[in-house]
């Protein structure tokens, strides 16, 4: 498997799947590089609207 896409540090757009109910959508600080699970890399990221953070999946992300 290929590396993280993304690095520590950088704002990444975060879109949840049509089928997850989250109003949290926008930009999102990458803290933390995780392990992959079921063959997609995970990170923790911050939100920079209000702070939160979450663990999200790869695929959920793209480069604001």
């Amino acid at each position: 498997m290929e590396a993280h896409k993304f690095t520590v540090g950088q704002t990444v757009r975060f879109s949840p799947h049509r089928n997850e109910l989250s109003s949290a959508q926008g930009n999102f600080k990458i803290v933390r590089q995780l392990p992959e699970a079921a063959n997609v890399y995970q990170y923790r990221v911050k939100s920079q609207m209000d702070g939160h953070e979450r663990i999200v999946r790869e695929d959920q992300l793209s480069s604001a």
